[in-house]
């Protein structure tokens, strides 16, 4: 004697696996109405002439316009940067192209059959093959080619099956609470995704703002600093608000922050709010900038190599890096050697022996130190005085102007020196030294 055993029921499956058979029953329904049909077949004709007729025209089109964005390699202007940041989109031709037929053939499909769902398919298709070709040939940051993987082709995959507006309407209504705020999956995936592109296109927006600013020659180094960081803050300030608005959050709830923060600088944080303030004086003023040799009353000398909102950064001849905050430009003495590229003042002293016509002495040092490449004349070319009698010899010493400082790579003063003395020797002069006369009382010992 056998027993049946009974098909399950509905009832004993699990929810899931009901939801999941009823899903797969309507595709199979949706997709024998299709094969049945006359229209989606009809469609499907126009899906494939709207394909084959894109990739004719991509064949005939895509090598003329490469030929029109592609310019010479001599050109770096604003122009021709443009042509060259548009020649990657080229590779969208093709499914751009069809996307746009299609959308042409759908009109005319509902006009005719009064339905248009393969066409829209098609179109949904077109798309998803178009954002994966952006993602993988025109995308080339390693952040947004990660985020067009994982987020963008997804989602063109899930609307190309009608899945998309499904999936969205559930992350929207799910939400995840943290204390008193609670926000939807939706809204967090907005945000790292738009924070993402707004943050790139920040990122490059600066890239391009401080390449123009620094090839304005005729622009104070000073000024062109202050309008670069300018740039920045108002790129990337625009870009955090248009993120909090996209993500949904009360503009007006920063009020309250703004009531904190200023709070803050009012106890802890004025001596940075200090130094930021310095900075912008700093680089308003332009009296210390970038490449100046300064020396502040501190003792801290150096070169400005980088100048921040916080503090400036001098870099000395042994290597060492020394950073100095901002407001000791403003509230300290600043000895500034460079000055924006103007001369500096040497000395070099020297002797000649009382037997010499000091006469002509000038002339002859003027002369010769005149002859170094780095010596000047403007404001006043070399210029050698007379300063006193010494005990052992007459005492000279020549004043010249330099473009630079006298240490590290230049050794003016040296070289300087070096010239005199072989000045004087080719003209048999004396260089004195010290002379001592010694006397024995009682005589030399026996």
């Amino acid at each position: 004697m056998t027993t049946e055993t009974p098909a399950p029921t509905d009832d004993a499956l699990p929810e899931i696996v009901v939801t999941a058979i009823g899903y797969a029953q309507t595709a199979w329904e949706f997709a024998l109405g299709w094969l049945l049909s006359p229209a989606a077949w009809s469609q499907f004709g126009l899906l494939i002439v709207a394909f084959a007729l894109a990739w004719y025209i991509t064949r005939r089109i895509k090598p003329v316009l490469t030929r029109l964005l592609t310019p010479a390699e001599e050109q770096t202007n604003i122009i021709a940067r443009a042509r060259r940041m548009a020649l990657p989109f080229l590779t969208l031709t093709l499914p751009l192209l069809a996307y746009a037929l299609t959308s042409a053939g759908e009109e005319i499909t509902r006009s005719l059959f009064g339905s248009g769902a393969v066409i829209a398919f098609g179109k949904r298709a077109f798309l998803f093959l178009a954002a994966r070709l952006f993602v993988r040939d025109i995308v080339t940051d390693p952040f947004l080619k990660l985020i067009g993987k994982f987020v963008l082709v997804p989602a063109m995959a899930l609307n190309v099956v009608g899945l998309l507006d499904l999936i969205v309407g559930y992350l929207t209504v799910t939400k995840i609470a943290l204390g008193n705020i609670s926000f939807s999956i939706i809204s967090l995936v907005r945000g790292v995704v738009a924070g993402a592109i707004l943050f790139w296109l920040g990122r490059w927006s600066n890239e391009q703002s401080s390449t123009y600013i620094e090839s304005q020659k005729e622009m104070r180094p000073a000024t062109r600093q202050l309008a670069a960081k300018s740039a920045e803050m108002a790129i990337f300030g625009l870009a955090f608000f248009l993120l909090l608005n996209i993500v949904g959050m009360d503009l007006s709830a920063l009020a309250v922050l703004g009531g904190a923060i200023g709070v803050g600088l009012g106890f802890g944080l004025q001596k940075i709010a200090s130094n930021f303030i310095s900075g912008v004086i700093l680089l308003l003023e332009g009296q210390a900038t970038v490449g100046d040799f300064v020396e502040l009353d501190g003792g801290e000398a150096g070169t400005i190599v980088k100048m921040t909102a916080r503090a400036a950064i001098l870099e000395t001849f042994d290597g060492r890096w020394i950073v100095v905050p901002n407001e000791d430009f403003i509230v300290t003495r600043v000895v500034n050697y460079s000055d924006s590229g103007s001369a500096n003042r040497y000395e070099a002293a020297f002797s000649v022996s009382y037997d010499t016509d000091i006469n002509l002495i000038p002339d002859m040092i003027n002369e010769a130190v005149s002859k170094h490449p780095d010596v000047v004349d403007a404001p006043y070319p070399p210029d050698c005085e007379l300063r006193g009698f010494g005990d052992s010899g007459i005492d000279f010493a020549v004043e010249f102007w330099c473009n630079g400082l006298d240490d590290g790579p230049n050794k003016y003063t040296s070289d300087v020196l070096f010239i005199i003395w072989n000045t004087l020797k080719d003209n048999n002069i004396e260089i004195p030294y010290p002379h001592r006369v010694v006397e024995i009382k009682g005589g030399l010992p026996q």
